[in-house]
């Protein structure tokens, strides 16, 4: 193997914009930012959310941020912040990188992910129902 997945993070985190805990907080709430969830369906109804954030499985990042995509959602091309986290701040600084070799310039994640978050106090929403 000529990368390891722990090589590609730490990478990864060299070039992104990481929040610290008490940055995302400030930044949560604000109509300028939109949070990103990308954990899996089953971590968010096991767990909860941030609340008013949009979960975007990691495996459709690109797709869905993507015009040019059949499966692309507007929550992208709403020219907010945009505020990754998963659920220790891995997978968010891998998808962080993603979206800026795409053109976004304004994205950060979560350092420590959901984990941090929650330990932190801040709010936590339980999953939506299914309409």
């Amino acid at each position: 193997m000529s990368k390891t997945a722990q090589q590609m993070v730490e990478e990864a985190m060299a070039l992104v914009r990481t929040c610290t805990l008490d940055e995302a907080l400030a930044l949560h709430g604000r109509e300028d930012v939109q949070f990103i969830d990308l954990r899996d369906i089953r971590e968010l109804e096991r767990e909860g959310t941030i609340p008013g954030a949009y979960n975007t499985p990691r495996g459709m990042l690109e797709f869905w941020a993507d015009p040019e995509s059949p499966y692309h959602k507007p929550v992208f091309a709403q020219g907010k912040q945009l505020v990754l986290f998963c659920a220790a701040g891995w997978r968010s600084a891998l998808a962080t990188k993603t979206l800026l070799e795409m053109g976004f310039d304004n994205v950060a994640h979560v350092d420590g992910g959901f984990k941090a978050w929650k330990e932190g106090g801040g709010p936590v929403a339980p999953l939506p129902p299914k309409r």
